[in-house]
């Protein structure tokens, strides 16, 4: 069964980036994984901080879409891994959701936007869904520190 996600307000919510599950990531605190990767397109910048400080996730998203900030030159070949980053320290850190992440098994998991052909399916299901296989990846980065830990909890 694939597990589908968009809204925050679904069964599965928590894996959009507009959850507000914030988290720690270079020396700074970002109340979503949202605002994390729109700020990331201009480090070095005043804009992340313009960017880490809005209240809501949509205004992150749709600052980090102004074609007037000055967009790092790297973006296109560093997003997928700023996204894993953003990805992986939000469900370290909050282990509720973790929880329901490694309990999705090895389902296939989708982001159902029907707007975007990148980190989503697309309306048509044609889409790269980058998301999605990054939550994959997550969770089984999870699973294997999970594991690990366990090992090396066990008393020999």
């Amino acid at each position: 069964m694939t597990i589908y996600f968009y809204s925050t307000r679904e069964q599965y919510g928590c894996f959009s980036n507009f959850s507000f599950h914030g988290f720690e990531l270079d020396g700074l605190y970002w109340p979503t994984s949202e605002h994390y990767f729109q700020a990331q397109k201009f480090l070095g910048t005043p804009h992340v901080e313009q960017i880490r400080l809005v209240k809501m996730p949509k205004d992150a998203a749709r600052m980090g879409r102004e074609r007037t900030r000055p967009l790092r030159q790297d973006w296109e070949q560093m997003k997928d891994d700023i996204m894993r980053q953003a990805v992986l320290c939000k469900f370290q850190t909050h282990r509720d959701i973790r929880d329901i992440l490694l309990s999705t098994g090895d389902e296939e998991i989708v982001e159902n936007s029907p707007i975007d052909f990148y980190w989503g399916c697309g309306s048509d299901g044609s889409g790269k869904n980058m998301l999605g296989k990054i939550l994959m990846e997550v969770r089984d980065i999870l699973r294997h520190i999970e594991s690990t830990d366990a090992d090396n909890s066990t008393v020999k």
